[in-house]
């Protein structure tokens, strides 16, 4: 039996998902029609990305799944007229890119690189560094991505505390949960990594009062949500030197206004929203195992929870 799956995300996508998730549908021996104009009535599964044409879910009445191409749901699981069971995107490559991104920005500011990379003074001046092990490292959320980074700057030799909003136990690290876990997560943590979804209880997480806590002058790097962090409050601490430097790849608006204070900012890194991307080859085999679970009856992989917000 063929199965119709409306590719529901940004057309501009289209070129690099289509032969990829044709590909992965082949491997997977499932008969997909995959177009981005099915009648909605026709439809079995949605393959959705925020910013494309479906805004209504309600024509959908055979469909069985929205599967989310990006890891993060906020921009639609709030939408009232989704019933439907709803996943996000955890794949390899996404991870990856995390990891690299994060790892990397971590050792940039453990190491100091900006001295040498943005300032050359014309004058020898050594000066030394403190091994990873002296160097404590704070991992808001410890899902997939916030694993996989936390464990990989362990791996490297970094003091890693990980924390989450429900009790986790993963063998290597030191992990924390609830609002007194936050608090000792953050007192005295040099780095800070934030790889939190956005929720109503962690919506401006790093405010003020969480920021305090933190050793003065400690980065932090938050490739996770811009929702995630009290901009006043960021800038706040980064004029009082509370926070050295701020390494930001998401915002609360995307893209960044051009009059954000944050562009003009010293203390402030931008990327554009680049740590992890959601890459055609590997996340086209999550929509395909996907699909296939949904015809057999499986489980779902990634299930959203409504109530948790992810």
């Amino acid at each position: 039996m063929t199965i119709n799956a409306l590719f529901a995300a940004p057309p501009a996508l289209w070129p690099d998902f289509q032969p990829a998730l044709m590909n992965a549908f082949a491997k997977a021996g499932l008969d997909v029609a995959l177009s981005q104009s099915h009648a909605p009535a026709t439809v079995d599964y949605l393959i959705f990305g925020p910013g494309g044409p479906v805004t209504n879910f309600s024509p959908f009445i055979r469909a069985k799944a929205v599967l989310n191409l990006w890891a993060g749901v906020e921009k639609i699981i709030t939408n009232p007229t989704l019933t439907l069971p709803l996943t996000r995107m955890v794949d390899p490559g996404l991870t990856q890119g995390m990891v690299e991104y994060v790892t990397g920005h971590a050792l940039r500011h453990h190491l100091g690189m900006d001295a040498d990379i943005l300032v050359q003074p014309g004058h020898w001046h050594p000066r030394s560094t403190r091994l990873a092990a002296d160097r404590p490292v704070t991992v808001l959320g410890l899902g997939a991505l916030g694993q996989a980074c936390a464990l990989m700057l362990a791996q490297i030799g970094f003091a890693v505390t990980g924390w989450s909003q429900s009790a986790k136990s993963i063998p290597g690290l030191r992990c924390l949960s609830g609002p007194d876990g936050l608090t000792t997560a953050l007192t005295d943590a040099q780095i800070v990594v934030t790889l939190l979804p956005l929720t109503a209880q962690t919506d401006c997480i790093l405010n003020a009062g969480t920021l305090a806590l933190t050793a003065r002058g400690a980065a932090l790097i938050n490739p996770g949500r811009g929702g995630l962090i009290d901009d006043d409050a960021l800038l706040a601490a980064l004029a009082t030197g509370q926070i050295g430097h701020a390494t930001l790849d998401v915002f609360r608006t995307e893209p960044l206004p051009v009059d954000h204070p944050f562009w003009t900012n010293p203390g402030i890194t931008i990327t554009p929203h680049m740590a992890a991307d959601t890459r055609p080859e590997t996340s086209a085999t999550v929509i395909a195992e996907n699909i296939r679970r949904g015809q057999a009856g499986e489980p779902w992989l990634y299930l959203v929870d409504r109530a948790r917000g992810y």
